[in-house]
């Protein structure tokens, strides 16, 4: 991928990557706000039916009014909220009034509305009072607004992180444009391309998934590069000619990301299988954006590095008479180190990890809506006055649809549930049903809230299976039942997709196992330390329902990146230094580059804190986290000793000891290798 033709990939790829972003154009994606549960959640469902009824096309935005020194209303206060129909508090410190609003209001389209809702509640207020609007629409609204300009904040810090990081791990002025130009066009591709392909087979797209979206594209793209530049830096130590060296790293590394490409946009797809339209959304966005990037690093940067040779590395141009990494250098004296003793490496090391993943013991899980936003939002300051003055469940009940030939069984039913203060029906009922507006005595989102639907929904079913309880308290019921039935069923088909790509990649019966184990060990390790960190550090009161999930996967998913680039290299070196020293020039060569990306992919993960809600600052955490300890334990030191300890029994029955044995390899591996080498058999 170096001549002509090479030239002839590359602009093709670009050509039709522009065409596309003009055909398709962008969308407003950016402004949706998340949709936590599939339309087959009795809460939804339930929406839908209400959607059918009388004013079901509209849904209520609550404004309440207040002082700004929380004082009692005056009387001028008073006769300004009765001028716009509002309910009084009995401490007489809060007015509340209902407004109905669109409900197929979405987008920049909600915004709007909720914004001029706002502007005409507030208008003409006496001074010192306040007008704040909350409820459904104005929650939406505010997830959508929040992401407005985020998205490109969090381009633009991920770009100066990259661009910083690779200045420093090349040390050169010029490099670092290279790689992150290709990187950043494929981002932009990979957002117009993800978004409507997620469209065209009815995702969600959000706001939410664009942004990790992104931040995966620049974090893997800028991994494979590192991996292409630095088996291309280490050819130009062997190889005279610039473009000879360039056309070794390609051949090389390819198998290598595309290996890793691979493994990574498989375990995005097992998303499509998850309950949650978001989580789905992102699955088939993130593989689209994952393939752009792999497309762009193989097809269009290999050219552009031939075309300025080696002055690109100025001022540390690679010589062709450089020690090899394989045989020198900081990494591998680690390396050797850890070879030395590596049933102790690996027990303390291990141990370690697994103490760390003690703190998923006690990390608790699930946020309510009001503690979603990790800004400041009108909805829920709006949220937190009502519940500071009004009766609970008094603004948001829980609606319960049933026969209206049952009427006197599901009203007994429902007054009788544990947790519920009262129950009105609807003054008239539609299409042979009944709507009960239901006030429950409990936190919203809350786990008695949850507790409460789900024994309402028992007391209604059982006199009428039809019936349907919905609101926002079910809702909430609904998404963590979701995240719950997604993390149950995802996680092990994650890890069957990762454990098939390695044993097609290795074919070795016993390697593929220790990699995976080791993996989901520190991806636990992660959990424990990041939920702890998020909770008692941060203090967040809880980790989202979807962020175990997602950091579990990119923990898993990218973890095994490095995994392939440390194993593949290593599989490479074996026949001709033995297993041993294969291991060992593994990470010699491999170190610098690896420790390199996962710096940066741990930093671009770091950088979603940029973004408004509390559960993309989770997983950036986590997953930050996690990826230091694959960078600096795992890849360094754990399977370095596994890998020892084992021997030629690793590779198992791709690599026999006799098959490589068999052409003096091994023999004059240990000859180069000298006292190092020990009397290993492999």
């Amino acid at each position: 991928m170096t001549g002509r033709f090479s030239w002839v990939v590359a602009l093709l790829v670009v050509a039709v990557s522009g065409a596309l972003m003009a055909l398709i154009g962008a969308d407003d994606s950016d402004s949706r706000s998340p949709v936590p549960v599939p339309s087959s959640a009795e809460s939804a469902r339930a929406d839908a039916v209400r959607a059918q009824s009388p004013g079901g096309d509209q849904v209520p935005a609550i404004v309440v009014f207040s002082r700004t020194d929380g004082a009692e209303l005056s009387p001028a206060d008073l006769a300004a909220v009765e001028h716009r129909s509002a309910q009084v508090s009995d401490d007489r410190r809060a007015a509340l009034a209902v407004v109905p609003m669109d409900k197929e209001l979405t987008g920049f389209e909600l915004t709007d509305a909720v914004k001029a809702l706002r502007a005409n509640v507030s208008a003409g207020l006496p001074a010192g009072l306040q007008a704040e609007v909350t409820g459904g629409p104005a929650f939406g609204a505010d997830i959508a607004n929040s992401f407005s300009g985020a998205n490109f904040t969090l381009l633009a810090v991920t770009a100066a992180v990259v661009a910083l990081l690779l200045i420093v791990t090349y040390r050169s002025p010029v490099l670092w444009l290279v790689p992150l130009t290709v990187i950043g066009f494929a981002d932009r591709v990979a957002a117009v391309v993800g978004s409507a392909i997620a469209d065209a087979v009815g995702m969600s797209p959000d706001g939410s998934t664009g942004g990790i979206t992104s931040v995966l594209v620049f974090g893997a793209g800028t991994n494979y590069a590192l991996l292409l530049i630095s088996r291309y830096r280490e050819e130009l130590s062997r190889n005279e000619h610039h473009r000879d060296a360039l056309a070794v790293a390609v051949r090389r590394a390819g198998p290598a990301i595309v290996a890793s490409n691979a493994t990574v946009v498989l375990a995005l797809l097992t998303l499509v299988f998850a309950s949650s339209p978001s989580t789905r959304s992102l699955g088939v966005q993130a593989a689209a954006g994952l393939i752009v990037a792999a497309v762009f690093v193989l097809a269009v940067l290999p050219p552009l590095l031939a075309l300025f040779g080696k002055r690109l590395f100025w001022p540390f141009v690679p010589r062709s008479d450089a020690k090899p990494l394989t045989d020198s250098g900081v990494w591998h004296r680690i390396a050797d180190a850890v070879a030395r003793r590596p049933a102790h490496v690996a027990v303390v090391s291990i141990a370690g990890l697994a103490l760390l993943c003690t703190g998923l013991l006690t990390t608790p899980i699930g946020l309510s809506q009001t503690e979603q936003f990790r800004v400041q939002a009108e909805s829920v300051s709006g949220y937190e006055t009502v519940a500071a003055h009004f009766p609970s469940g008094l603004t948001d009940p829980t609606r319960v649809i049933a026969s209206t030939d049952r009427t006197a069984e599901v009203q007994r039913a429902i007054t009788e549930t544990p947790g519920v203060v009262s129950a009105v029906p609807a003054d008239q009922s539609s299409g042979g049903l009944t709507q009960w507006s239901v006030v429950l005595d409990t936190e919203p989102a809350s786990d008695d809230a949850f507790r409460t639907v789900d024994a309402l929904r028992h007391s209604v079913h059982s006199v009428d299976p039809g019936a349907l309880v919905g609101g926002s308290d079910a809702q909430a019921r609904d998404a963590s039942a979701a995240a719950e039935r997604d993390r149950l069923v995802l996680i092990p088909l994650i890890l069957a997709v990762v454990l098939i790509v390695l044993y097609i990649l290795l074919r070795s019966a016993l390697a593929p196992l220790v990699l995976v184990a080791v993996t989901v060990l520190s991806a636990l390790a992660a959990l424990g330390v990041g939920g702890w960190a998020s909770v008692h550090l941060f203090g967040f009161p809880a980790l989202d329902n979807t962020a175990p999930l997602f950091a579990f996967l990119f923990l898993v998913a990218l973890g095994v990146d490095y995994t392939i680039f440390l194993v593949t290299r290593a599989r490479e070196e074996t026949p001709e230094h033995g297993t041993r020293d294969g291991i060992v020039r593994a990470v010699s060569a491999t170190g610098a580059v690896i420790t390199s990306a996962g710096i940066v992919l741990a930093a671009v993960f770091c950088v979603l804190g940029v973004l408004p809600l509390i559960v993309l600052t989770q997983v950036g955490i986590i997953v930050g986290l996690g990826i230091l300890l694959d960078t600096f334990v795992v890849r360094t030191v754990i399977i370095p000793a596994l890998f020892t300890l084992i021997g030629p029994r690793i590779w198992w029955p791709a690599l026999r000891e006799q098959r490589y044995r068999s052409n003096g390899g091994a023999t004059a591996g240990r000859h180069r290798a000298g006292q190092n080498s020990g009397p290993h058999p492999g």
